[in-house]
């Protein structure tokens, strides 16, 4: 089943950074601006998170915290924090139940060769829970902009 705008956006309880776990419930009441990544330190990932942080601020006045989640190792997400000097939240999902929740653990194909991998995208849930956008195969470029202008017109 493929999320819509519209649907209750599936919960999730994922290891983050410092020990903690970040869990949908932890934003009630508040608009969550999830995107997903593919691979830690690797550039379009990169710019991607260090756009959302320059952006953090911005996010927070218009109410919507932003999470990062991929299927790196805990250790792999900490190194992509502390080398990019990164605060929002990171999450991982190593098992990929979360990641297939929300319909972002697809085929993909590079250089003729098919493999399972994280779709870049994002998904933007309102204060009540449920999904008002979704962003798939994301182009970086301005894209953090673009999702920071649709929370703030929720």
């Amino acid at each position: 089943m493929s999320l819509e705008t519209g649907d209750k956006a599936p919960a999730f309880a994922l290891p983050g950074l410092a020990g903690a776990t970040v869990r949908l419930a932890d934003f009630k009441g508040r608009k969550v601006a999830l995107f997903f990544y593919p691979k830690a330190n690797t550039s379009l990932c990169i710019a991607e998170a260090q756009d959302f942080e320059r952006l953090t601020e911005a996010f927070a006045e218009a109410g919507t915290a932003v999470v990062g989640v991929s299927r790196d190792p805990l250790k792999a997400v900490e190194k992509f924090r502390d080398k990019q000097n990164l605060t929002l939240p990171l999450a991982t999902d190593e098992a990929g139940g979360m990641l297939e929740a929300y319909g972002v653990w697809v085929e993909k194909t590079l250089y003729g060769r098919r493999f399972m991998g994280v779709e870049r995208a994002t998904f933007l849930i309102d204060a009540k829970g449920r999904i008002a956008r979704i962003w798939r195969k994301v182009r970086v470029k301005g894209h953090a902009e673009e999702v920071l202008a649709a929370a703030r017109a929720l």
